[in-house]
């Protein structure tokens, strides 16, 4: 398939929208031998924290000397992001060969009537992910939910282990209103058997988890439940990353992640909790491979710096608890003044993001981007008045920007937040 016919396929896809179901996925894997089951995996789904841990975990991994395959939603530039080997991405030559295969197969399977319905984007991504890991050879593939998780397009995966995150508030016209309907639709991915490990904050969403675990007989971890205990350690002198100790089954494991944001904290817990669980029903991990892949792991997108003078950093906070996430590390660490680039997708919940951003900043500069759902800036600023003398409206990225620079001066910062997407323009236009 050539890179015009690639892109044009992919782009034709995304008019189908979200479907969930796993009918489909099931056909096409099958007529391809099941790719999906030539190595073990990790399934991880949450509401916020999925692609961090889904990161730790796939340095852990690495660190054991396995090949990881590590599969993540959404791209930020590039749609080969979204499958990795070892850490690479998917060379542009073998994603266009999986996506001819995949789109040669899918047409044949409709002429036959063996296939109901169009696939989705997703659903083609997952399909050449699978493949393209059964083709490299993987010992083990991290592979994250998209959307929920009953009726996700991954979740055809018998795992060695299921992870969920954390459950919040998103997507609440496709998972629900409350937060014990969302965790609901996240424990979709329990398996029988298969161990379960859950670090959601709310004892609600917990308690639902470990009812769907209890009912299919899935060994049951709680992360942050008795016996468990995650401290921050005292700040290193002098500066330096922050530190956890994480104790659990009788083992303390000090925790340093790259990754900026006391949230991260409970990330790294998350993923070395899962990492204790597969070292007892798979294979070892040791100690201090938790500890360093850890510490190795990188995750674009989420407090990147990106600029100094003024201190520039992106992170992609979305729906209100990232947003509550992005918030505790700006009143403890943002330098002054603090400029935030702001835009969100119109279906999200931008008065209650807002409401939790908005107040820290000392300028707002409300910007656009070229993406069907994203949300007017006169529609952010109906949704957040009570801020809008702080609010500058810039419709081109690019000179919003440069505003925010200007008004942060050199000793300032500058955050791009509110969606993944706006985050993922700012690397395209190169604007770091």
């Amino acid at each position: 398939m050539t890179p015009s016919r690639c892109r044009a396929y992919l782009r034709d896809l995304q008019t189908f929208g979200i479907k969930l179901g796993l009918a489909t996925m099931r056909t096409v894997l099958a007529s391809f031998g099941d790719p999906h089951r030539a190595y073990p995996s990790v399934h991880v789904a949450g509401t916020n924290g999925k692609g961090s841990v889904c990161a730790m975990l796939a340095e852990i991994l690495a660190g054991r000397g396995l090949r990881v395959g590590l599969y993540t939603s959404p791209h930020l530039v590039r749609v080969e992001e979204r499958i990795r080997v070892g850490g690479r991405t998917i060379p542009p030559r073998d994603f266009r060969r999986l996506a001819g295969a995949v789109k040669a197969r899918i047409d044949k399977l409709r002429a036959s009537g063996e296939l109901a319905a169009p696939p989705t984007f997703f659903e083609v991504l997952t399909l050449i992910a699978f493949l393209h890991f059964r083709d490299a050879g993987v010992d083990v593939a991290v592979i994250e939910v998209g959307m929920g998780g009953r009726f996700d397009a991954t979740n055809v995966v018998r795992p060695l282990a299921s992870v969920i995150t954390s459950v919040s508030r998103d997507h609440q016209e496709h998972l629900g209103r409350t937060l014990a309907g969302i965790a609901f639709e996240k424990a979709g991915i329990v398996k029988r058997g298969v161990p379960v490990v859950c670090g959601a904050e709310s004892r609600a969403a917990v308690r639902v988890v470990r009812a769907r675990a209890a009912k299919l007989g899935a060994p049951f971890t709680d992360v942050f439940g008795p016996g468990r205990r995650l401290d921050a350690l005292p700040a290193p002198k002098g500066g330096g990353r922050p530190a956890f100790r994480y104790g659990a089954d009788g083992r303390a494991l000090r925790l340093s992640p790259a990754l900026l944001g006391g949230h991260q904290g409970r990330n790294a817990a998350v993923a070395a909790a899962a990492a204790l669980v597969l070292g007892k029903a798979w294979r070892p991990i040791p100690a201090a491979a938790i500890e360093r892949g850890v510490a190795r792991a990188r995750w674009a997108g989420r407090l990147e710096p990106v600029g100094r003078r003024p201190l520039v950093l992106l992170d992609g906070a979305h729906n209100e608890a990232g947003a509550a996430a992005l918030r505790a590390y700006l009143d403890g660490s943002a330098p002054r003044p603090l400029v935030l680039v702001f835009t969100m997708m119109r279906d999200k919940a931008i008065g209650r993001v807002a409401g939790l951003l908005f107040p820290v900043a000392d300028r707002i500069v409300v910007t656009t981007i070229a993406y069907p759902r994203d949300a007017a800036p006169a529609e952010i600023l109906r949704r957040a008045r009570a801020y809008r003398d702080k609010i500058a409206i810039e419709p081109s990225l690019r000179k919003a920007v440069a505003l925010a620079r200007a008004a942060a001066g050199p000793t300032g910062a500058v955050v791009v937040t509110g969606s993944l997407f706006l985050v993922g323009e700012f690397k395209r236009l190169k604007l770091a």
